[in-house]
C-alpha cells in the first residue's frame, strides 16, 4: 500500500495550478493533505474526481485557516481529535483492522510564546495518545506536516535557526521522545543520514531552487509495522506548495 502526505498550503491554489497530474504515475492508495484552507463546501470540485472513493474533511472554524483532507481508495472509521480540543481542523484519525492511521497538521509555534505553548500541549497529548493505542496492540501510522526538523541534517543552516520555533530544543526534544517511545521516522530509517532532502521551502530568497530548505513533513510508524515498510520517499520534484509531498510503501 502507497501512503502520502501533502501540506498543499491552500486547496483551492493547488487545484488552479494542475497540481496534482503527478498522481497518475504515483497512483497512492491514500492521499493525506494538510493546510487546506477551504471548508468542505469550498473543496473544488475537481478534488473528488482524483479517484479516491473515500474521503474525510476536518476543517478549522477559522475560515482560510488550516484544515486536513485524507482521500483513500479503501475504507476506514474516520475520526476528528481524539485527543485535544480541535477548533482548528487538524486532526482526521482513521481505523482499519488493527491500524491506526494519522493526518494531521501539527501547529506552528513562530507566532509567539502562546503558539507554541499551544504547540507543545498538542504534541503531549498526541504522543501519550498514541502510546497509549501501542499498548492496545494496534498499529499507529501518523503523518504531516510536523512543524518541527529533529537533527540539524534536516535543514540547511540549523546554526543561524537554532533559536527559530520549528527547530528549538524542546521541539527537537519531542520527536526524541517519540523515537524513545519505539515509533520510527520511515524516512530515516530507509534512507539513513543521507543529506540535503527536505519537504519546505521558504517562497522567499529563491529558497527551493538552491534547496535551502526543512524536512518538516514526515511519516512516524510503531514498531510493531517495522517489518512492513518497504519504502520512504520525499518527491521533491512535485510543485504547487511551499512543500513537497512525502510518502511511504507498506503492507498493511
Amino acid at each position: 500500500m502507497k501512503l502520502i502526505s501533502w501540506n498543499v498550503n491552500g486547496l483551492r491554489a493547488v487545484v488552479g495550478k494542475d497540481a496534482f497530474a503527478w498522481l497518475g504515475e504515483q497512483n497512492p492508495d491514500f492521499l493525506g493533505l494538510q493546510e487546506i484552507k477551504a471548508s468542505a463546501d469550498k473543496v473544488p470540485s475537481e478534488v473528488y474526481n482524483l479517484g479516491f472513493e473515500n474521503i474525510s474533511v476536518n476543517s478549522g472554524l477559522r475560515a482560510g485557516y488550516s484544515g486536513v483532507m485524507s482521500l483513500a481508495k479503501f475504507e476506514s472509521a474516520s475520526f476528528k481529535s481524539q485527543f485535544f480540543d480541535d477548533d482548528e481542523g487538524r486532526v482526521l484519525e482513521h481505523r482499519f483492522g488493527d491500524i491506526v492511521l494519522f493526518n494531521i497538521y501539527f501547529p506552528n509555534g513562530q507566532s509567539g510564546d502562546d503558539r507554541l505553548s499551544h504547540k507543545m500541549e498538542f504534541y503531549d497529548k498526541f504522543l501519550a495518545y498514541i502510546n497509549e493505542l501501542t499498548k492496545q496492540g494496534k498499529g499507529v501510522i501518523f503523518c504531516g506536516d510536523v512543524n518541527t526538523a529533529h537533527r540539524e541534517i534536516d535543514l540547511k543552516n540549523p546554526k543561524s535557526n537554532a533559536k527559530t520555533s520549528g527547530f528549538l530544543p524542546e521541539e527537537r526534544a519531542w520527536i526524541d521522545r517519540v523515537l524513545e517511545s519505539g515509533f520510527i521516522d520511515t524516512f530515516r530509517f530507509i534512507h539513513g543520514d543521507v543529506s540535503d532532502a527536505y519537504s519546505w521551502w521558504s517562497y522567499r530568497f529563491n529558497a527551493r531552487a538552491k534547496n535551502v530548505g526543512w524536512r518538516i513533513d514526515y511519516f512516524f510508524i510503531s514498531q510493531n509495522l517495522k517489518s512492513r515498510l518497504k519504502d520512504a520517499f520525499i518527491l521533491s520534484d512535485i510543485t504547487g506548495s511551499d512543500h513537497c509531498p512525502v510518502g511511504i510503501e507498506i503492507e498493511l
